[in-house]
C-alpha cells in the first residue's frame, strides 16, 4: 500500500551536515521525498508535537532537544512507507540498531539518535499535518 509518513532529521544530524546523506538513504530505499523544509521550532511547539509522551520521564528533555537547533522535516511516500521508514531508521537506541540503519550509522545516543519517524498511519497523518498544514 502506498503511504505517506513524516520523517525528521533531528538537530544533532543537521548540525553535523548529514541531511543530504540521510535523504539519499531514504531515496535509495524507494521512499520519495514529497515535501521538505528546514525549520527551527520552539520548545512549546516541540511539547505539542511530542504530547503523546507527556507522562514519560524523558518528555522535557525530548522537547528541549528537538527545539535546540534546526531540524529538517520531510513527507516520505512509498510502498509501506511507515514500516519501511522505521526499518531504515533502526532501533531507537543506536547501540541496538541493525547495521547500515541511519541510527547505527549516525546516532550518537538514545537521545541524539538523528531521526524521527511516524509509528502508525494515524500518527503519520497527525505529524504531517503538524508540520505541513494544508
Amino acid at each position: 500500500m502506498i503511504e505517506k509518513t513524516l520523517s525528521i532529521i533531528k538537530p544533532d544530524a543537521v548540525e553535523r551536515n548529514l541531511v543530504d546523506e540521510i535523504k539519499k538513504i531514504f531515496t535509495e530505499n524507494n521512499l520519495n521525498i514529497k515535501d521538505s523544509k528546514k525549520i527551527h521550532i520552539s520548545k512549546e511547539e516541540a511539547a505539542e508535537f511530542y504530547k503523546v509522551h507527556q507522562s514519560k520521564p524523558f518528555y522535557d528533555a525530548l522537547c528541549s532537544y528537538l527545539s535546540s537547533g534546526p531540524i529538517f522535516v520531510m513527507i516520505l511516500e512509498g510502498k509501506n512507507a511507515i514500516s519501511e521508514n522505521r526499518r531504515i531508521m533502526g532501533a531507537t537506541n543506536p547501540k541496538d540498531a541493525d547495521p547500515n540503519t541511519i541510527r547505527k550509522l549516525y546516532g550518537i545516543s538514545i537521545d541524539k539518535n538523528s531521526v524521527h519517524g511516524s509509528d502508525s498511519l494515524d500518527n503519520a497523518k497527525k505529524e504531517i499535518n503538524f508540520f505541513f498544514k494544508n
